[in-house]
């Protein structure tokens, strides 16, 4: 094969040009390259906030990227076949892409990689959305680990390569036909809501680097202690740039790491969280089925409810438990909810409401702009109990005191609750703006009823644990 020939640079979760060691390859090498996005199945089975955060992100990053000499061609269509077209289009010798552990990302780049070196075409894939290679993380009997503490003990002291510069300069290849960016249409289904969840979106590698030494100059300090408070602005907030690989793993463990150095006191909980994030992707790679089946079988036969009325009202923040209901509009204004928040909202439905947390994994998917596939499909098992790494699966998060304990003044629930607020901030009114308009919804003078009293539901879950307990004996 001539180096001459161009290499196709395949974009997918990667959208940075700093520490990105497909695109420094493609640098040193000198060959003629050409990125290609392809709007493929896969990323029209993206959620609906996903794909309009996405199509955000190559908004900013592709321009950028142009400007460095890389021409950039869009394409929709299966991915193998698109590629083979783009191949023969430009006389390419290589595709390149960088690595998605998602499963169904894994199988169609598997038949991918095959399919093209069986024509000639060399086809490279290079590491990213990852620290620690799920394969490469192994316990003292050669498998996967299955609980975090091990880990986190495991990887802790492991190398990570220092974060790669940006790149300058691209060599570019032929220019091709493509769609425009507006063509692909990834923000169609976001409506109404596209406009306000916008204001809350920080988009880009360099809002992330942003959002990235805000942290460090001041909230990593008390995080492991303010992290849970919903009302306060204590955590990183960058899952949203690490979904879209507008910032690296390995650039926020260095920093991370640094902060530790000079004594931050919340750094280490800070990087155990990131580590969390890689636990979560070392279990999808190694379970594939964790977003569609109990990860403990013996929860296959426990009575959660499917899909149902109650379901609906948590959804639409009208459950009348003030502080589920200020997290689940949360969610619908700005893709993100705090993580205190997640967990209680969470637990509410599949405890409080015995309903499968598949429907609540679901809604996330459609909603969450930092969507994470590995990251989504743990918390929600872990919540519910069916999970690994579970806390005890009869725990039952009970909202008022938690609301109590991590929103003493009322200020996250005020922030995003207009009903009986007479004078409701911007972001609570968001809500009824960027609902969709057959959910009916005002905002009203009061939150409407509880769906369940805490105490009676409580009493339910635990009833129906110990059936289950019997059943399992």
């Amino acid at each position: 094969m001539s180096d001459a020939k161009p290499i196709l640079l395949w974009l997918r979760r990667d959208l940075r040009l700093a520490d990105h060691p497909m695109l420094t390859a493609a640098e040193t090498s000198g060959r003629p390259v050409i990125a290609v996005f392809l709007c493929d199945d896969l990323v029209a089975s993206y959620g609906a906030a996903p794909r309009w955060r996405l199509g955000a992100a190559l908004a900013d990053f592709l321009p950028r990227l142009e400007a460095l000499g890389c021409p950039v061609v869009i394409r929709r269509g299966p991915a193998l076949q698109t590629l083979r077209d783009l191949v023969a289009e430009a006389g390419a010798g290589a595709v390149w892409w960088s690595r998605d552990l998602d499963p169904a990302a894994v199988a169609r780049d598997t038949e991918i990689k095959s399919a093209l070196k069986a024509a000639g075409i060399e086809a490279r894939s290079f590491a990213g959305q990852v620290m620690f290679p799920p394969w490469e993380v192994q316990t003292g009997q050669g498998g996967p680990y299955r609980v975090y503490t091990p880990f986190w003990k495991a990887v802790r002291g492991l190398p990570v390569a220092p974060p790669l510069a940006a790149i300058k300069a691209l060599r570019p290849g032929p220019a091709l036909r493509g769609d425009p960016l507006d063509a692909l249409g990834l923000g169609r289904d976001m409506r109404r809501g596209a406009a306000v969840v916008a204001k809350h979106a920080r988009v880009g590698e360099a809002a992330a680097q942003a959002r990235l030494a805000q942290f460090l100059d001041g909230p990593i300090a008390e995080y492991k202690a303010r992290r849970d408070f919903m009302a306060e602005a204590a955590t990183s907030e960058l899952s949203e740039n690490l979904a879209w690989g507008e910032i690296s793993p390995g650039q926020i463990w260095h920093a991370g790491q640094r902060a530790l150095a000079e004594g931050a006191a919340g750094a280490e909980h800070f990087l155990k969280e990131l580590v969390w994030r890689e636990f979560a992707w070392h279990l999808m790679f190694h379970f594939p089925d964790l977003p569609h089946k109990n990860w403990r079988a013996e929860w296959d036969a426990f009575p959660w409810r499917g899909d149902n009325d109650d379901a609906e009202r948590w959804r639409r923040g009208m459950t009348g438990e003030p502080v589920v209901d200020a997290a689940m509009r949360e969610l619908y204004v700005t893709g993100r909810m705090h993580n205190r928040a997640r967990m209680i909202a969470a637990s509410y439905l599949t405890k409080h409401l015995m309903t499968d947390w598949r429907v609540g994994l679901k809604w996330f998917e459609d909603c969450l702009i930092d969507h994470d596939p590995a990251a989504n499909a743990m918390g929600w098992q872990w919540v519910a109990g069916c999970g690994p790494d579970a806390a005890p699966y009869f725990r039952v998060f009970n909202p008022a005191t938690q609301a109590t304990k991590f929103d003493p003044e009322g200020a996250y629930r005020r922030r995003w609750l207009a009903e009986g607020n007479r004078h409701a901030p911007e972001t609570a009114r968001d809500f009824f703006a960027a609902v969709p308009k057959s959910w009916g919804l005002v905002a009203g003078a009061r939150l409407p009823d509880p769906v369940v009293d805490l105490a009676e539901g409580r009493a339910r879950a635990l009833a129906a644990y110990a059936d289950r307990d019997k059943s399992a004996s």
